[in-house]
C-alpha cells in the first residue's frame, strides 16, 4: 500500500511522539490523507507527560489525538511473561514484543468505534516490529488493512534516514525532540526500555554506555545488598516486602526495587532477529528480572522432572511467539493455557537479596505444593529414602547400559 492510496482517507496512527510519529504524520498530512493519532499510555518512563505528545502529534498535522489506557494491561502481559518464563535468547524478557501486541489489541476497539480501518505504524523494514503489527492486526481484525511508511517507496524516496526527517521537521517548525547526534535510539514501556541503533551497533560499545532510565548501572549501585521478600498466591504477585500489590503495583515496585540496585540493567544481547538479521540490544527490565527469578525459585521447588521438561519447551516456545508477534495465535493461546495450570501450583514466599546487579536466593517459605523434601534429600540415614535401595534401581538401569555395549552403539570420545 502506498500513501497516494490513502488521499483523502481517515487512518489511525500509533504514535510515541518521536521524530519518526511527528515526520509520518505531517507527511501524510501533506498528501492529504487525515490522521488520527493514537498513543498508548503504558507507564512508559521516557514520557511522562502525555500531553506534552498530544501537543506535538497536533501541531505535526494530525486531526485528533487519542490516549489509550493500557498500564494494567501490560502489566497483565507482563505477568504471564513472567509465569511462562518467556525470555527471548538468554535474558531479553520480550518488554517491547509483548508491548506491540498490547497496545494493537488495545487500539483495534478504539479505531472500531470511530470508523477507522487502517492502521499505521513508523516501524522500520528490517526490524520485528513492523512484523508484530501486521501480524497481531491480521488476527484480530482480518477486515482491517496496515500501511507501513518504512515499506512505501514513496515515503523511502523522500526519507533515507533521521537527518532528512530532521530536517523536513525543522523547515516546518515542529516540536520535534530528536537531534543528529543522538547516539542510540529508546523504545519504552512499564515492563522496560529497549536502547539499540546509533552508537550501539558498535560492538566496541559497552552496554554501560547507555544512560539508565529505570535505574542504576550495578557499578553506581549501593554498597550494602537489600533483601526483597515477594509473596505469589497461584503465580500472581500479591505483595512485595508485606505491601499488597496488584500486578501494575507489583511490577512498579520491583522496578524501583531492582533499578536502584542495578538488577536488569545493560543487559548485552546480539539477538537473532526474526527478519533474518542480526542485531544488538541493550535491555533495562528491572522489576521483569527482579520477580522473573523469584518466580523461578519457586518453579523449582514445585517442578518434578517431566513438568520441568515440558516447562521448559513451552517456556521457550513461548519466547519466540511473542516476540516474532505470534501472541495471540493457537499455539500460544494452548501453551499459555498450559502455563496457567502450572502457576496454580506456583504459591509461595521468597526473599532475594539485591546487590550490584544481582538477584540471590536467600531464603523460600510457605509452599504448600512444594516437592522438596530435606529429610529425603540429605545425604544423613533420614527420612524415607534408604540409600540401600538404589542398588535395584541401578541394576534396572545398568541392563540397558550393558545392551547398548554389547550393540556396539557406544564409542568411546
Amino acid at each position: 500500500m502506498n500513501a497516494s492510496h490513502l488521499k483523502g482517507q481517515t487512518i489511525a496512527f500509533a504514535a510515541s511522539g518521536g521524530l519518526d510519529s511527528c515526520t509520518i504524520t505531517r507527511w501524510l498530512t501533506e498528501l492529504g490523507v487525515r490522521v488520527v493519532a493514537f498513543t498508548a499510555d503504558m507507564a512508559q518512563p521516557d514520557e511522562p507527560d502525555f500531553d506534552a505528545v498530544r501537543v506535538r502529534m497536533l501541531a505535526s498535522g494530525a486531526v485528533d489525538f487519542v490516549s489509550v489506557p493500557l498500564r494494567d494491561a501490560i502489566a497483565e502481559a507482563g505477568l504471564e511473561i513472567i509465569q511462562a518464563q518467556a525470555c527471548y535468547e538468554g535474558r531479553y524478557w520480550n518488554t517491547t514484543g509483548i508491548g506491540r501486541h498490547v497496545i494493537v489489541s488495545g487500539m483495534l476497539p478504539e479505531m472500531r468505534k470511530r470508523g477507522i480501518r487502517t492502521l499505521s505504524h513508523g516501524a522500520t523494514g528490517r526490524g520485528n516490529d513492523q512484523v508484530r503489527f501486521q501480524l497481531v492486526t491480521n488476527m484480530l481484525a482480518p477486515d482491517f488493512q496496515v500501511y507501513a511508511p518504512w515499506r512505501d517507496p514513496e515515503f523511502l524516496s523522500r526519507f533515507r534516514g533521521r537527518s532528512e526527517m530532521i530536517d523536513y521537521c525543522l523547515e516546518r517548525k515542529l516540536p520535534i525532540k530528536a537531534t543528529r547526534d543522538a547516539p542510540y535510539s529508546t523504545d519504552a514501556n512499564l515492563l522496560g526500555l529497549t536502547h539499540e541503533a546509533g552508537r550501539l551497533e558498535s560492538l566496541h560499545t559497552p552496554p554501560t554506555f547507555i544512560t539508565p532510565g529505570m535505574g542504576v548501572h550495578a557499578a553506581n549501585a549501593p554498597n550494602e545488598p537489600e533483601k526483597v521478600t515477594v509473596r505469589f498466591e497461584k503465580g500472581r504477585p500479591v505483595s512485595i516486602n508485606g505491601e499488597k500489590v496488584d500486578a501494575y503495583g507489583a511490577i512498579a515496585l520491583a522496578n524501583h526495587l531492582g533499578g536502584r540496585h542495578g538488577v536488569g540493567i545493560a543487559t548485552h544481547l546480539v539477538e537473532n532477529r526474526f527478519v533474518g538479521v542480526k542485531s544488538r540490544g541493550v535491555y533495562e527490565a528491572p522489576g521483569m528480572e527482579l520477580l522473573g527469578t523469584c518466580y523461578a525459585y519457586l518453579l523449582q521447588l514445585v517442578l518434578d522432572r517431566r513438568s520441568r521438561e515440558l516447562f521448559d519447551h513451552l517456556s521457550g516456545f513461548l519466547a519466540r511467539q511473542v516476540y516474532q508477534g505470534y501472541g495471540y495465535d493457537l499455539a500460544s493461546r494452548v501453551a499459555k493455557e498450559a502455563v496457567r495450570q502450572i502457576a496454580q501450583l506456583v504459591t509461595g514466599t521468597i526473599t532475594v537479596a539485591l546487590y550490584k546487579g544481582s538477584v540471590t536466593f536467600a531464603s523460600a517459605s510457605e509452599v504448600p505444593h512444594s516437592l522438596y523434601s530435606e529429610e529425603n534429600a540429605s545425604m544423613e540415614a533420614t527420612g524415607e529414602f534408604d540409600h540401600a535401595d538404589s542398588e535395584g534401581f541401578l541394576r534396572v538401569l545398568s541392563v540397558s547400559a550393558r545392551a547398548l555395549a554389547a550393540a556396539g552403539q557406544v564409542r568411546p570420545s
